[in-house]
């Protein structure tokens, strides 16, 4: 559990910033676009945050059988994350 909780927590922090650049780009463009894409990314930020209460408050309710995938759902969300700041950047 502790994996998925690490990846969980990472894609936050890799949020954070899309949404703070995202937001810079937004206040110098004017670009709705850009807007959408801070609202997409807070949404997200919420669900994994969500996520990391909810797999930290209810780690005896999971079975030792889901936790690889759960921490393979997190890593893969993580890789697509990071290639996606990569290319706002």
């Amino acid at each position: 559990m502790g994996a998925a909780i690490i990846f969980a927590f990472a894609n936050s922090v890799v949020l954070i910033g899309l949404i703070y650049l995202y937001a810079r780009i937004a206040v110098k463009t004017r670009a709705t676009y850009s807007v959408g894409l801070a609202v997409f990314a807070g949404l997200l930020l919420m669900n994994n945050l969500l996520t990391v209460f909810a797999y930290a408050a209810m780690a005896p309710l999971f079975g030792q059988d889901a936790l690889p995938f759960l921490s393979g759902i997190g890593a893969l969300e993580f890789a697509g994350l990071l290639i996606l700041l990569k290319l706002t950047l």
